[in-house]
């Protein structure tokens, strides 16, 4: 009998969120009103180098149906592990100066420390991604406990997706350390709604952070919704907090699109650290990147073309998001690197919690050669990753 209720709640769950995909027009939010432009009509935001990619779902099918197959397990993905371990780590208070270090908290979120500043990317510190409790579990707990956070002076969020906006981290950051919030367009009145304010920029503009350091918000190509219905209400974008010993760059969420935002964002100035994206890129089998998400392949023309003299993979291997083995990206983006004359220790995977020193900046010797890229992709060792 109480297999059957736990049958029946699933099955209503699941008919609750396909209907939130049929047209709720009562979940519809106004998150910015504004001058129509190159990306945005009026009412909502789109990519001006196009749209179809990210509107489509990624499987190709109905978008009703890839949302059974996934609440169902049914569209036969490989395993992933229950929980991984996660050595807990308590970081430094501060950096000053030009040294940096970074800490990769898990998918988006990251802790950077550098000229007196502690920047964190995208916080989640909630177990689950989506409302009302329900989205996808963590597999990874944080690297840090966010009572263990040094105090934190600026926040960057990308977008309002559940696992890169979380009202409930931001809130209690807020309550906190009262950091200054930088994000696009829209999204700060979702990041309003837990009573928390915030700095909300349209590409191509920049906010100051202290002398010599500002944040710069730009193009990336990706979509917003908290509700489905309420799609493109608020911006997406990438950042570059300029920095006396080279920038810092964080892609946010992302899928490829033109392929020309990257060099828009280097002409910042030189990257020092980019945290690029790698995970989230297959619902179908061999799949190798989406319109919404850059796989290890597109992460590398990403590298490339900011001239980053470092990267750190993020947005793999905490929330289960998609078709992919839990290790495949960071595994592909290795092989890929070396089978195209890039250097693997400068864009590695690096360890939850675990604290690592950014060197500074040298100009790269060495990029990966696009043209082999794709002959990479074919590869038997590529190919065999789930």
């Amino acid at each position: 009998m109480l297999k059957a209720a736990g049958t029946g709640l699933l099955f209503l769950v699941i008919g609750g969120l396909l209907a939130i995909t049929i047209v709720p027009r009562f979940l519809d939010r106004i998150y910015y009103e504004g001058p129509a432009g190159d990306h945005f009509n009026g009412a909502r935001f789109f990519n001006p180098d196009g749209d179809a990619d990210t509107v489509r779902p990624p499987t190709g099918g109905s978008r009703g149906g890839f949302f059974w197959r996934y609440l169902t397990g049914g569209d036969g993905r490989p395993e992933w592990p229950a929980a991984v371990p996660v050595t807990q780590t308590r970081p430094l208070p501060q950096v000053e100066g030009e040294r940096m270090r970074a800490t990769w908290i898990g998918h988006a979120s990251v802790l950077v420390q550098t000229q007196g500043l502690n920047i964190l990317t995208d916080p989640i510190w909630s177990n689950r991604a989506g409302p009302f409790g329900f989205g996808p579990g963590r597999v990874t707990a944080p690297g840090v406990r966010l009572e263990d956070l040094p105090r934190i002076d600026l926040v960057l969020v990308s977008h309002n997706h559940y696992d890169h906006l979380d009202k409930a981290t931001l809130k209690r950051l807020w309550e906190r350390d009262r950091p200054l919030i930088v994000t696009s367009l829209g999204n700060d009145s979702v990041i309003g709604q837990a009573g928390v304010p915030s700095t909300a920029l349209d590409w191509g503009q920049s906010v100051t952070v202290k002398p010599g350091v500002a944040v710069a918000v730009s193009r990336n190509h990706h979509w917003g919704s908290r509700w489905f219905s309420d799609r493109n209400r608020a911006l997406w974008s990438a950042f570059t907090v300029t920095l006396p010993g080279g920038n810092l760059f964080f892609a946010g969420d992302t899928g490829m699109g033109d392929g020309n935002w990257p060099r828009e964002a280097a002409a910042h100035g030189p990257v020092r650290l980019a945290l690029i994206p790698v995970g989230a890129f297959r619902f179908v089998p061999g799949q190798m990147g989406t319109g919404s998400h850059i796989g290890p392949a597109d992460a590398v023309r990403v590298f490339n073309r900011l001239g980053a003299a470092h990267a750190i993979p993020i947005h793999w291997g905490t929330f289960r998001l998609s078709y992919e083995g839990r290790e495949t990206p960071v595994r592909m983006l290795e092989a890929i690197l070396r089978q195209t004359g890039g250097d693997p220790a400068r864009f590695a995977a690096v360890t939850v919690g675990a604290p690592v020193e950014v060197p500074a900046y040298t100009p790269p010797a060495r990029q990966p050669d696009e043209a082999l890229i794709d002959a990479a992709l074919r590869s038997p060792e590529v190919m065999a990753l789930p």
